[in-house]
């Protein structure tokens, strides 16, 4: 017994000896983007795929696209959704992604519920907890000064 007590003690040691503080490390940017000790936070990850609305005119998918492309605007202005994109063509029925900086899949259902491409059943969305670097946070503020002219 006394053995295992100090094998761990050594392994203790041992982690603290090769644990070392990140010298880039940033507390005030960690803590403004939302960042755990580990530089990650929460999201909710949506996948759109194609809905099975077959039979919308051009003008109706182009009225829905307009409002869809509105509604990416206003939620990023929020600081609601952090990144959005098309995917290119596949053969997987996938159309695009959110990532939503909200906690729970229940606020992003609410918030994808405002598109008008999904109310149309154009799009369909999957949604689930994601969990990746608080660095995404900085995703539009970077953006929006890379894009040479607006809409």
């Amino acid at each position: 017994m006394k053995n295992i007590f100090f094998l761990l003690i050594a392994l203790s040691s041992c982690n603290l000896l090769f644990s070392q503080v990140n010298p880039s490390y940033d507390e005030k940017l960690a803590k403004e983007l939302g960042g755990n000790d580990n530089g990650m936070k929460s999201y909710v990850f949506c996948l759109l795929k194609t809905g099975s609305n077959t039979t919308a005119t051009t003008e109706e998918r182009t009225k829905y696209f307009e409002g869809h492309m509105a509604n990416i605007n206003r939620l990023a202005k929020e600081g609601k959704l952090i990144v959005a994109g098309p995917f290119m063509k596949n053969d997987k029925n996938y159309r695009g992604i959110f990532i939503f900086n909200v906690s729970t899949v229940e606020e992003a259902q609410a918030l994808v519920a405002t598109d008008p491409a999904v109310k149309a059943n154009i799009f369909e969305a999957e949604l689930t907890p994601w969990f990746c670097s608080a660095a995404l946070m900085a995703v539009p503020k970077t953006h929006d000064k890379i894009i040479k002219t607006k809409m």
